[in-house]
């Protein structure tokens, strides 16, 4: 929540959420900085964890696993495409498409080091996400 503050008394609990007026309006869920709508739902855009196995393509290399992150679930933007309006005969793109995708916002750069054969090291690099968010798409 944006700019929430928690005011108690006896028997009383006030909470307070700053939000847009036609957002409170509609009785809508104010959106969360993450980009989606309401922490619980379970399709929202966030970070999954998974594990992966390095190998190298083509030298013998020992394998090694790491936990990897990707960015996966919905957006609550609506996408729409609106028609271009162009005075030339030729319109390559005849349409302003937008729309929002779950993707990295932050990520940082991590680094394995894979012992091959003649005692050699590779080093494999890999960005390792720390958080999504709902993105224009491009």
């Amino acid at each position: 929540m944006r700019n929430s503050v928690v005011l108690s008394q006896p028997g009383i609990l006030l909470l307070l959420v700053t939000c847009p007026l036609l957002t409170i309006l509609h009785g809508v869920i104010c959106k969360a900085e993450s980009g989606h709508l309401g922490d619980n739902d379970p399709d929202r855009c966030m970070r999954h964890h998974f594990v992966e196995t390095i190998t190298h393509p083509v030298y013998k290399c020992n394998s090694k696993m790491v936990l990897l992150a990707r960015c996966e679930g919905h957006c609550s933007h609506t996408s729409r495409s609106d028609p271009l309006i162009s005075f030339s005969s030729v319109l390559k793109q005849p349409f302003k498409s937008t729309c929002f995708c779950c993707r990295p916002h932050t990520s940082k750069l991590k680094a394995v080091r894979l012992r091959c054969s003649g005692g050699t090291r590779i080093t494999a690099t890999y960005r390792y996400i720390l958080a999504c968010s709902c993105e224009e798409c491009s």
